[in-house]
This record gives structure tokens, sequence and C-alpha cells, in this order.
């Protein structure tokens, strides 16, 4: 069964545009999944012309019937953005088209035309200029979800897992926002997304807010109070988890052949983020954990340094539709199994 991928660019003022061009010039690429491109066709065309590569597409005007045929498909959709696209900078344009351009997709895969999506990666100043009153766009997802459950970014590198209690906020006010019940909606979050990927029994680790856990109390009491009292619940519930540990040392527990855990669930954002990144920046994946469908995007940025002169590297890009195309089977074997007890 071959995943259908929605598939954006993300703003066109950064790499998107080249990052999918280079991707779908891949044989390998292609031939691992249906594929659905919403984009401007001149964006298309611009991203090709930047990545140096080309690859073939089957222009659509209808999205009522799609029929796949090995060659990805290009829905030629501007929506409502008006104008030429800047380059390198942020702007309400380039935030409107990203929008546009995900909520077909949403809609799409909501529907249950393609099974996963995987976009470009996003600007967020460009977004909120162009209207987006949410956080970030993983609760911009949700809110066109219509989705109410816990919220978390989840990000992946190769066999290791993160997910995070609290993520885009102040770092002033990540302690109040630890508590027993979100620490526990973290675990599970992570707990559930491992197995819809395919690991039967996850090993979770859960990292310590304080400098060495708090030692046992002079640097803060959270694990005391909070997260060992959070996962010694999850842990009766069924999971296998373990911790508080220390932030600074539980990665290195994931390193080498034989891992000791498949997850790892951190506090605040960076806590996680700046040891996956330095371990992996060109393969890491980003997914949007806790909606009603997959979403994955690569974890790094926009790059508008760098954007136009051709040298992003695609190999983030590649993972997150790897693991879309991963996701988005499993999405659709379930969604299938729950229309045929419905039926």
């Amino acid at each position: 069964m071959r995943p259908r991928i929605a598939m954006v660019l993300g703003d066109p003022a950064g790499i998107g545009p080249e990052l999918i061009a280079k991707l779908l010039a891949e044989d390998s690429v292609r031939g691992a999944a249906d594929i659905l491109l919403i984009a401007d066709k001149s964006e298309v065309e611009e991203g090709m012309r930047v990545a140096g590569r080309r690859f073939a597409y089957a222009p659509v005007n209808s999205l009522g019937n799609l029929k796949f045929s090995g060659t990805p498909l290009l829905y030629d959709f501007r929506g409502t953005s008006n104008g030429p696209f800047v380059r390198r900078q942020s702007s309400v344009a380039g935030g409107r088209y990203t929008l546009d351009t995900l909520k077909v997709a949403v809609e799409l895969t909501a529907a249950g035309k393609t099974d996963a999506i995987m976009f470009a990666p996003l600007n967020k100043s460009s977004l909120h200029m162009a209207g987006m009153t949410c956080a970030d766009e993983l609760h911009w997802f949700a809110e066109q979800l219509g989705s109410r459950g816990h919220l978390c970014e989840i990000n992946a590198l190769e066999g290791l897992w993160t997910s995070r209690v609290t993520s885009h906020v102040a770092l002033k006010d990540v302690p109040g926002l630890i508590t027993i019940p979100r620490v526990i909606e973290a675990i599970e979050l992570i707990h559930t997304a491992l197995r819809q990927s395919g690991i039967e029994e996850p090993r979770i680790a859960v990292c310590g807010l304080n400098p060495h856990c708090g030692d046992e109390g002079n640097f803060g009491r959270e694990e005391i109070d909070l997260i060992a009292p959070a996962v010694a619940r999850a842990k009766a519930s069924g999971m296998n988890v373990e911790g508080p540990f220390p932030a600074d040392t539980i990665f290195l527990k994931v390193q080498g052949e034989h891992p000791a855990y498949d997850a790892i669930v951190t506090m605040y954002h960076d806590q996680g983020q700046i040891a996956m990144k330095l371990m992996g920046f060109s393969r890491g994946v980003s997914i949007c954990g806790g909606l009603p469908i997959p979403i994955t995007t690569p974890t790094h940025g926009t790059a508008f340094d760098i954007a136009t002169r051709g040298v992003a590297n695609v190999g983030a890009t590649l993972q997150a539709f790897l693991m879309a195309c991963r996701l988005g089977k499993t999405h659709r074997l379930s969604h299938s199994a729950d229309e045929a007890v419905a039926d």
C-alpha cells in the first residue's frame, strides 16, 4: 500500500521550494508514495531552478477525485496571496500563502483523501503577520481540526523520539506549567505516537527540571513533588517509563548501538532540542503530536540566510517525508479498520 502524502512548499521566501524540488527529483521518493503537491506552479518551477533539479508532475484541476499514477500530482494553488513573493524575509504574502496551502492539505487529509501531510519549513513571523493568532502552527492545526486534546511537538532523530511538557513559552513561565497531569499527558502522547509508528512497547525516560534533578530538593522540588509522582502513575497504568533523570546525562543513555530508551520526555523546549540538533541537525523530524492526522516537517527553519543559493541540505526533509509515509500507512489502515467496524 502506497501512502498518499499531501505536500506543501512552506514559506516561499525560504528554502522550502528548493528542498521539495531536491526531494521529488529522487526516484526512490516518488516510488515510495503517491504525492499531491499543493503549490503555486511558478513557485514549484522556481524551486527547481534554484535546486538545479527537475521532476515531472501531472497537473490536476480538481481535488474531488484524485487519481494517482506514480507521477506527483500538482494542484496549482496560490490561495489569497497577490503579487510576487519577496525572498529571504518575512512577509504577509508568504504567511498567507503558507496558511492557505496548509489549510487545503489539512482538509484533504481529514477527509481521508490523503493519509498524511509533510510540509517544508514555515516562518512564524510571516504566519503571525498573515493573521495567525495561535502561538505556533501546531495549535493552528488543532484549531483547523477542532482538536482539543493535549498537544505537543514530537521530535524524532532516527531511533530516538522526544516530547516535552512545555514548548513555545517563556522560560520564566515553565515551572508554573509543570504539573502532574501535564507530565502524564506528555508521557502518554509519546507512548501512543511510538506505538502508532510500530514500536509495541516503547521505553520512555523522563527528564527532571532542575540541575542534578534538584539534588534532593536543594535546587528545587519539582522532581520530588511533581515529576516523580507523574512517572509513578504512568508506570502504574502500564507504560514502560522511568525517571526523572538529570537532563545533562540522560541523552548519553540513548547513544550507540543499544540505546536504553526509545524516547525522552523533557520539561521545556531547549532541554531536548539542543541535544537532538547537535546529534543530527540535518536528519531531525518534527511530528505534530496529539492531532487526529499525521503531520511532519523537518526540524530546521526557513534559513533565509542561504535561500535562493541552491545549497540547502535535503536530509531532514527526506526524513520528514519517510516519517509521513510510515505514519500515513498506519493512519490509513486504522481509518479503514474504523470504517469497517462502523459498517
